[in-house]
């Protein structure tokens, strides 16, 4: 690729220029040319303010067509590409900056518009093979400080091709983005596999239920997290009415129950496509876009990428929990200025290693069991949180649950469940925690949550995933 991931995408939008990109709410239509301009500016304006090719462009701004014009315009211009996000303060926003050590810190969404309306544009693309460096994405830090992990512009590329066609993107194709793109879901999911069709977007600054269930009827593809998908669960216009266009319905960065998969069946007749990615690798295994979509697992390595699980001492194994590997052209080459952190995720044979735990089935279908930092030691049997939250989520009193492992004087860590539950089950809650212990009649006794604990709410990050790491820290002294 002489000019890297966005030579790719001009390539591929070379006869489609005219076509509409980005439908915003009350502005007028963005086509691909437009966006072409506009990403031409962006690179003048960078190169402008410093910026070269290599250096890092630290971002933290409002989901905008002007911010999806700087990162197409630091990749044009051979810079590497560091997306913040927005909700992050002060003083986080400088720890990011101090380990990026970017050459341009971008965070007044006004004096990006100014700088792009006044910038002579950059009409040439820098030479960039697949292995430069083309972004930094830093991991949530659920645990710990964020890492850094780096991709390269072969990973956007191959990664971008592969789900294309995974999920069957044609020009025809209305993608309801209502996604943040400071993250790999907004940004190099969604937006780059629909750039590769030049398909156009309803683009959405931010996700509400009732905006996403009005512009739904427009669209043929929607992808969110969980969350999305039961807040709009929560309308009665959310059908098969409002979804008879819709061809595809994706959710990832966080794991969907499959009670919550059921139900936007039965509701609207299109089954969710769960998929598993991360920072680090981008997108991993899709479940099949023709063929059957088990609820509760994540599908399949998409083509090209390898996936196996391994025990303890590394041997590969089959049916049974272990650690997450993954080997292919999605995996970045490891986590900026860590050097350790990067030989500490990669074997001696190559393979990445995910820190998620799941099993894969005879047909390499695989299932998620949680992270491995969240495995619970229990009187020294292991148990693994998802396999009693799926028991748990399965009550129709519960909307969702939450188990961690916490200290406990006799048996070194107590299997701990927080559950929230279904609106208007108040009336029940007396009776809903002994009800809950019932149902884990199945289960082996030692993985029985010692207690169960009603919550109004998980604490979450921005992209929906629970933060078990502070709910450990909030309950650390349940047992003592």
């Amino acid at each position: 690729m002489d000019g890297g991931f966005f030579g790719l995408l001009r390539k591929r939008l070379a006869s489609r220029m005219e076509r509409p990109m980005l439908r915003v709410p009350g502005s007028p239509a963005v086509t691909y040319r437009d966006m072409d301009e506009r990403s031409a500016r962006a690179a003048g304006w960078l190169a402008s303010q410093g910026v070269d090719i290599g250096d890092r462009v630290v971002a933290q701004l409002p989901k905008s067509v002007e911010s999806v014009a700087l990162y197409l315009g630091a990749l044009r211009l051979g810079a590497v590409y560091v997306p913040l996000n927005t909700a992050y303060t002060e003083a986080e926003v400088g720890w990011f900056v101090s380990d990026a050590d970017p050459a341009a810190v971008v965070r007044d969404a006004a004096a990006l518009t100014a700088g792009l309306e006044r910038a002579e544009p950059l009409t040439g693309l820098a030479g960039r093979r697949d292995d430069d460096l083309a972004a930094l994405v830093y991991t949530s830090g659920t645990t710990g400080r964020p890492k850094g992990a780096m991709l390269t512009h072969g990973n956007l590329a191959s990664n971008a091709l592969a789900l294309n066609e995974a999920w069957a993107f044609q020009p025809d194709d209305v993608l309801l983005h209502t996604l943040p793109i400071f993250h790999v879901h907004g940004l190099m999911v969604a937006l780059h596999t629909a750039m590769l069709s030049a398909c156009e977007m309803i683009f959405l600054e931010r996700f509400d239920a009732g905006e996403v269930l009005a512009w739904l009827p427009e669209a043929t593809v929607m992808m969110g997290v969980p969350t999305y998908y039961s807040r709009l669960m929560a309308l009665d216009g959310f059908d098969a009415a409002a979804c008879s266009r819709v061809r595809l319905l994706v959710s990832g960065s966080a794991p969907m129950t499959a009670e919550l998969h059921r139900a936007v069946a039965e509701r609207t007749g299109r089954e969710v496509l769960e998929r598993y990615g991360m920072s680090e690798a981008l997108m991993i295994t899709s479940n099949p876009y023709n063929g059957p979509r088990v609820a509760g697992t994540v599908g399949p390595a998409l083509p090209g990428i390898e996936v196996r699980v391994c025990d303890d001492d590394g041997s590969p194994v089959s049916g049974r929990a272990g650690m997450v590997q993954v080997r292919g052209p999605n995996v970045g080459p490891g986590y900026w200025r860590r050097p350790d952190a990067t030989s500490d995720t990669r074997t001696p044979d190559g393979w990445f290693v995910s820190g998620d735990v799941g099993r894969l089935d005879a047909d390499g279908r695989l299932t998620l069991e949680g992270r491995a930092g969240d495995m619970i030691i229990s009187g020294g049997f292991n148990v693994y949180p998802s396999e009693i939250e799926q028991v748990l989520d399965a009550h129709p009193a519960v909307t969702e649950s939450a188990v961690v492992g916490l200290a406990h004087p006799d048996l070194g860590e107590a299997v701990a469940a927080f559950v929230v539950a279904e609106p208007g089950a108040d009336d029940d809650l007396d009776r809903l925690v002994p009800d809950l212990a019932g149902t884990l009649g199945d289960v082996a006794r030692f993985k029985h949550p010692k207690r169960i604990v009603l919550v109004d709410g998980l604490p979450r990050n921005a992209m929906g995933k629970v933060l078990k790491a502070e709910l450990r820290t909030r309950y650390a002294d349940l047992f003592a």
